[in-house]
């Protein structure tokens, strides 16, 4: 925490581990609040992750439809996963793109991070940005199911206004996609 946050800032007391997983890890930290008294704070340790705009030549964006548990639903998003342990973020997007929809691409850009759920989760998600795309075969793990298709720029945020996507890191890209396609932002892009 910055010096000018100390008024802000909780610290860790005391720290029990409630679940250990294949995927997650789950805490419950008593805090020290910065008026004095404790307080409980339970989270969920994740690995952290990256997600993928990607491009097609027709300016057609890449997306997939998938059942996500927790929420009992289909899920509009783009491709997404998880960083292995050391994993480099732009190594596990060249990865997850090509497992998921079996396209490479040869020009990449980050765009930044987000936290999708910062009041009980450390996951973070880096955001990359994919064009100059090649198709080829997707290379599913085993229990993944998923559809690809591509939708417009325009369509997306349709989409996003009427509630059809939900997903947290989805709007966020779109958020990006509105402010790139208006020249507000931009990227630095290089070729791999």
């Amino acid at each position: 925490a910055l010096p000018e946050d100390a008024h802000l800032t909780e610290t860790r007391v005391a720290s029990q581990e409630l679940l250990r997983g294949h995927f997650l890890h789950a805490m419950r930290d008593t805090v020290r609040l910065p008026g004095g008294k404790e307080a409980t704070r339970e989270y969920v340790i994740h690995p952290g992750a990256v997600m993928v705009v990607a491009e097609l030549p027709d300016g057609r964006l890449v997306l997939e439809r998938q059942f996500r548990y927790p929420v009992q639903s289909v899920m509009v998003e783009f491709p997404a996963g998880k960083l292995d342990p050391g994993e480099d973020s732009l190594v596990c997007a060249q990865r997850e793109l090509l497992e998921e929809t079996g396209y490479t691409a040869r020009q990449w850009a980050r765009a930044g991070v987000l936290h999708p759920v910062i009041s009980y989760s450390t996951e973070f998600i880096d955001i990359w940005f994919a064009r100059e795309l090649t198709a080829g075969q997707r290379q599913l793990d085993a229990g993944e199911f998923l559809d690809v298709f591509s939708a417009s720029a325009d369509e997306l945020l349709q989409w996003c206004r009427d509630g059809r996507i939900t997903d947290a890191k989805t709007l966020t890209d779109v958020l990006w996609l509105q402010n790139l396609r208006s020249g507000a932002w931009s990227l630095d892009w290089a070729s791999v």
